[in-house]
């Protein structure tokens, strides 16, 4: 048997994630899709800016079922710390984008 380490015990259970620059600078969504087979979850980041009729998706992320879950849980846990330093978050009854993502149409 060999004395080499595994690549995973030879990190002491820590994991190297590495953050370039491009991916640091982080994509502005105020808009997410998030849809699902039986085997993946989508959720698709949208970037929508008023009166333009179009809207692309910026970013989109798939995971497993699992993962979706722990990102839940991830979440939860996160705003709540938030808001036990910052106060509730409201939620407002601010736009609602249509799922055409259409802005108004002009009239002659």
């Amino acid at each position: 048997m060999s004395d080499e380490k595994k690549p995973e015990e030879a990190m002491d259970g820590k994991l190297n994630i590495e953050l370039t620059e491009e991916v640091a600078e982080g994509v502005y969504s105020n808009l997410a899709i998030i849809s699902h087979s039986n085997s993946e979850f989508v959720l698709d980041f949208i970037k929508v800016l008023p009166g333009l009729p179009k809207a692309k998706v910026k970013s989109r992320i798939m995971m497993t079922p699992q993962h979706a879950k722990r990102l839940m849980k991830a979440l939860q846990d996160n705003i709540a710390k938030f808001e036990s330093q910052n106060g509730a978050i409201t939620e407002s009854d601010g736009p609602q984008f249509p799922m055409n993502f259409g802005g108004p149409k002009a009239e002659a």
